[in-house]
């Protein structure tokens, strides 16, 4: 009886189909996801071209997003090592084939090539870490070559077990034989691997009850050779002299087909066997790199390790206990918290920025637990609200085992070289490098200076230019000819539109339509952009500028404020991608016009250049803690200026991070009255975000200062009501707490209290605080030890604010936008000037502003 056919058109259809319907499955867990490949080929070899196509159309079919990247004939080996390097870091590729031969004019040394593809893409299953793991049996962790891989389906197809059965392999490939060997070897196939050298050849195919022959010459095994009812896979393809096709020739493998059918109990045909199974196993491999891909990927899914303490008592300064700690490389915690390579720029070892792309990635996922830390009125003692963030994070991340990242304001370097002092937190619970934190980190507060100043040349330069030049001077100089023809930039378009002005011919305005667009007419005494230093210098705060006699008596005086009191650092605070802040920067009013329009820098025609002189601060900032829990550092406005809290950019990617079940906790700027209630009513309203839980931070001594204690002196001893116990100033002062409180639970946020304890302080001073804490209507209130013992000694306020966030909860704002002032003036109810500004722009009428 002939020997079935194992037909490969319908194995592989078949593998096609099913690998169809798991890519499906994929996307509808992750709609944002779609394995990936790559097909890199050097030169044009029409038979390479052909391969290519068809496995881009097989990807296709299947769901694969598959992209050809093709290297000219001139391509020197580093060119495609450098290639192959960058498609290893693309996390949106998941399978790399490097098409054989390599056509290129130079040398090229393949194997090592081919070795440069990152084993886990490498889905051609050639490189030697692969083919390691295959001799060792590691079958679950590598990636198959195609062709033994589809051998084994095909096998698989007769319904013959392999387990126990003597295999003969003919060929010792590194492509065909020596990998099938392997594979029925560890199938538990008793496998003899033949070759040119072999004794005998036809004695040892008649004992193979699966043979498998890819010897590359043509119809060499004959059909008397082989056992009866024996599986015969043929991967041969050879080309023989045929005059009756028409090309003059014909493919056939390295089997008799006609005789070996005949004693065979299943085969595969030549052409239709193998052949388009190794195209379907392609597939396979790059479906199965992707889902190991996702499965080593799951959001909240971090295998993080961190970094042991090593406590001194007494505790050593700051920069003592962050210099002796060794940090982990920065590169290693991105991959830890589930950050791609490609998603991750380095500036360094210790510190990165992380890319926007990651949001797209990221938005199906749902988010994690948010928590504000915030604190009682401040007072010069300080009450350790980063301390307490940074404690808190190492708490729940080195001890409970929760993911969580904290979110912090970058320092600027006024208070950094000032009294103040840096915000890295202190003692065990810090920020490190505690030097990179607080000074230049990675530029941001320069790129926000660069900008500004910008700006703020641009307006005196206008002031200038239009008071020294007349309008056709000035409309030539904003729209210049260029190639003999004058063009009107896209935001001369916007500012033309503004204006009403619907043309985009320049050469067709009017004299008066020139002087309209050419003319911003500042008042010099409206313009309110200073230009900014991000170092205290008192003698800058009042100055004169345009002495120079270029400038032709042009003076007027003018202020340099501290950078991150610009606007431009309110903007990356509160924006959330690149397009939103080049519109955010657009809008931004410098000063007025004579007839007192407001003046923009999109009217200055700069808001383009300030984007780019932004597109990389807009990035957060990775940085980690002494305990190697992860930290992401960026913005600074201050609460007094602007709304006092650091990016929204930077929690929305942090919310995403810590899945579910983790935590982010970030820190509002100043006391809970100014700082967490710009968090809740300007943050979280552009944002969308809702908190779970506020942390009120407080301390004994700052109680006390609020209950009546005396001046406290920078550098000077504490008065003994501060290292003593007093229960009078405490419980007096106690009204402060009690009253943030309450503004919290307004919003409807559970509020844990966390006092921030010292040496001085006294148990029944602390237990005090915590019982009146608690009848104030906090949800709970904790004593902490962080900046003495690391995150072990904020242990318990973490789990306090773990229960907190599964309370009920039901945040709501204490005012809509679009509420309007009372129509009379709320100081005077005789008053009846009437508003349409809404109720939060507008306390007074004009009238009461004006008496």
């Amino acid at each position: 009886m002939p020997a079935q056919i194992i037909s490969g058109k319908e194995v592989s259809a078949q593998v096609r189909e099913r690998l169809k319907k798991d890519v499906e499955q994929l996307k509808l867990k992750n709609p944002n996801f779609r394995p990936g490949l790559v097909v890199l080929q050097v030169g044009d070899r029409d038979d390479s071209n052909l391969y290519i196509s068809m496995k881009l159309k097989a990807a296709a079919e299947i769901g694969i997003n598959a992209m050809h990247l093709r290297l000219p004939a001139t391509a020197t080996e580093e060119e495609i090592l450098h290639s192959i390097t960058e498609v290893n870091k693309n996390s949106s590729v998941h399978g790399l084939i490097v098409q054989l031969p390599l056509d290129s004019v130079h040398e090229i040394d393949t194997e090592k090539v081919t070795n440069s593809v990152a084993p886990e893409k490498d889905v051609d299953g050639l490189t030697s870490i692969n083919a390691g793991k295959l001799s060792r049996g590691d079958l679950g962790n590598c990636l198959i070559p195609c062709t033994p891989n589809g051998c084994m389906e095909l096998i698989k197809q007769t319904g013959v077990s392999v387990a126990g059965k003597r295999a003969v392999v003919i060929g010792r490939s590194k492509i065909v034989g020596a990998p099938m060997h392997d594979l029925l070897l560890w199938n538990h196939a008793t496998v003899t691997t033949c070759h040119s050298k072999t004794v005998d050849l036809a004695a040892e195919v008649g004992r193979a009850d699966i043979l498998v022959v890819g010897i590359g010459k043509a119809e060499m095994v004959k059909g008397e050779w082989i056992k009866k009812g024996a599986v015969v896979i043929d991967c041969g393809i050879n080309h023989v002299i045929d005059e009756t096709k028409s090309s003059g020739k014909r493919v056939v493998g390295d089997v008799h087909f006609q005789s070996a059918k005949e004693q065979a109990g299943f085969i595969t045909p030549v052409p239709g066997g193998v052949g388009p199974m190794t195209v379907a196993m392609l597939m396979a491999n790059t479906v199965l790199s992707a889902k190991r891909f996702l499965e080593s990927h799951q959001a909240g899914k971090w295998n993080i390790s961190y970094t042991r303490l090593n406590l001194r008592k007494p505790v050593p300064s700051d920069i003592v206990i962050s210099r002796s700690c060794a940090a982990k490389s920065i590169d290693s915690l991105a991959r830890e918290v589930g950050l791609f390579s490609d998603e991750v720029e380095l500036y360094g070892k210790t510190k990165a920025k992380v890319q926007l792309t990651i949001i797209k990635r990221l938005q199906s996922l749902p988010d994690g637990k948010y928590v504000v830390v915030t604190g009682i009125t401040p007072t010069p003692l300080g009450e350790g609200k980063s301390t307490t963030t940074i404690g808190l994070a190492q708490a729940m991340g080195a001890h409970m085992k929760l993911n969580v990242f904290a979110c912090v304001r970058q320092p600027s370097q006024g208070p950094t070289f000032g009294i103040k002092g840096g915000a890295a937190g202190g003692g065990y619970s810090q920020v490190i490098p505690m030097e990179e934190f607080n000074l230049h980190l990675t530029g941001d507060i320069h790129a926000i200076t660069a900008a500004n100043n910008l700006v703020a040349a641009a307006v005196d330069a206008r002031i200038f230019h239009e008071a020294t030049q007349s309008d056709k001077a000035l409309y030539n100089r904003l729209v210049p000819l260029s190639g003999g023809e004058r063009t009107f930039s896209p935001i001369q378009i916007n500012r033309l539109k503004k204006l009403g002005i619907q043309k985009t011919e320049p050469s067709a305005l009017t004299e008066e339509e020139i002087n309209r667009f050419a003319r911003l007419d500042i008042d010099p005494s409206s313009v309110t952009w200073q230009r900014v230093l991000d170092t205290n210098d008192r003698f800058l705060r009042k100055i004169t500028i345009g002495q120079s006699p270029t400038e032709k008596g042009y003076t007027r005086e003018a202020q340099f404020d501290i950078t991150v009191a610009s606007e431009i650092m309110a903007v990356l605070a509160l924006t959330s991608s690149l397009e939103d802040m080049r519109q955010r920067l657009a809008k931004m009013v410098v000063a007025t016009s004579r007839r007192g329009d407001p003046i923009t820098t999109e009217d200055l025609g700069v808001s383009g250049a300030l984007t780019v002189l932004m597109k990389d601060a807009i990035k957060p900032n990775l940085m980690q803690t002494l305990e190697g829990t992860p930290v992401f550092v960026h913005a600074g406005p201050f609460a007094n200026i602007a709304h006092g809290n650091s990016s929204i950019l930077a929690d929305k990617i942090a919310l995403k991070l810590v899945g579910p079940e983790g935590f982010v906790v970030t820190e509002a700027g100043f006391g809970a009255d100014i700082g967490m209630e710009k968090f809740f009513n300007i943050k979280c309203r552009y944002s969308g975000l809702r908190p779970h839980v506020v942390v009120l931070v407080a301390t004994i001594r700052a109680l006390k200062m609020h209950g009546g204690g005396p001046t406290v002196t920078a550098g000077m001893p504490l008065p003994k009501e501060y290292v003593e116990e007093n229960f009078n100033l405490l419980e007096k002062g106690c009204n402060n707490m009690r009253k943030q409180i309450e503004n919290a639970k307004h919003f409807g946020v559970p509020v844990v209290v966390a006092v921030n304890a010292f040496k001085t302080d006294t148990e029944a001073e602390l237990d005090l605080v915590c019982t009146l804490a608690k009848s104030a209507g906090a949800f709970d209130a904790v004593r902490c030890s962080h900046w003495a013992e690391g995150g072990a000694g904020a242990v318990a306020l973490g789990e306090a604010v773990q229960k907190a966030s599964s309370a009920p909860s039901n945040f709501k704002f204490l005012y809509d936008l679009d509420v309007r002032a009372p129509k009379v003036c709320p100081k005077d109810s005789s008053c009846q000037s009437e508003t349409s500004e809404p109720v939060w722009a507008l306390a007074f009428c004009s009238r009461w502003l004006a008496q």
